[in-house]
């Protein structure tokens, strides 16, 4: 699948059917969602309607993750085998994933002010997830402050590649570290869920609709940089002729 959609031809086939049915899907899912969270799901006992955030910050938390996953990926396969679509891959996840770091790491500290009695705390888990968001911004700055455009992407690369040691520690900060202020896993649990339904459902859709959305954008912006790129060349085409 990933060595045919790396023609660019059959990607923007494939991306002109792609790009409006995750868009809709990510307005349905997170109406519907959001229609849980809000009204249909109970109150926590101790900490009330404030744990209601936890259906906007958790999948944020799970994308700023998988993304940058992604875009280490999409990177590594850019440094190995040169696939130009892989960079673009990369380059449209970087500014996708940075929102969703960034959403995370805001509901976190609305989340923490009534329930840990303060915005921020140099908890492992936080510090590593705010290194995540860095490393976003990071490979941004770094793509934008290189001119010549392969060894941009080569730097970045290197760079998205190096982040991914990153991953591991958010994601066990909970189990490595005792004494943390942030709860462990709740979902993903080797005995299964440890919140009612009632919580797992919005939790559930909200999560999935974020994911449409986040593919939504990046596929939108991986359609907009190639076509960019086709008028850039037929740009040097023609002044080369001229």
């Amino acid at each position: 699948m990933i060595s045919y959609l790396a023609n660019p031809k059959r990607f923007e086939a494939f991306a002109r059917v792609a790009i409006p049915v995750c868009g809709w899907a990510a307005l349905g899912l997170i109406a519907v969602g959001l229609w849980f969270g809000l009204f249909a799901s109970p109150i926590d006992r101790f900490q009330g309607d404030t744990v209601r955030i936890m259906y906007v910050h958790v999948p944020a938390a799970w994308l700023g993750l998988a993304l940058y996953f992604g875009m280490g990926a999409a990177s590594l396969v850019y440094f190995i085998w040169r696939h130009n679509l892989a960079d673009v891959a990369a380059v449209s996840i970087a500014p996708v994933g940075a929102v969703f770091a960034a959403l995370c790491l805001v509901t976190g500290s609305i989340w923490g002010k009534p329930t840990w009695g303060t915005w921020w705390v140099w908890d492992a888990r936080l510090t590593s997830m705010l290194i995540q968001f860095l490393l976003f911004l990071g490979y941004i700055a770094l793509r934008a402050a290189i001119e010549d455009e392969r060894l941009a992407a080569r730097s970045g690369a290197i760079l998205a590649m190096v982040g991914l040691v990153n991953l591991p520690i958010v994601r066990f900060s909970v189990e490595w570290w005792d004494g943390l202020l942030h709860q462990g896993a709740t979902v993903f649990r080797a005995d299964g869920p440890s919140i009612h339904g009632s919580q797992l459902l919005p939790l559930g859709l909200m999560a999935v609709g974020f994911t449409f959305l986040a593919s939504w954008m990046i596929l939108y912006r991986m359609r907009s940089a190639i076509m960019a790129r086709r008028a850039w060349n037929l740009q040097r085409l023609r002044e080369a002729k001229a």
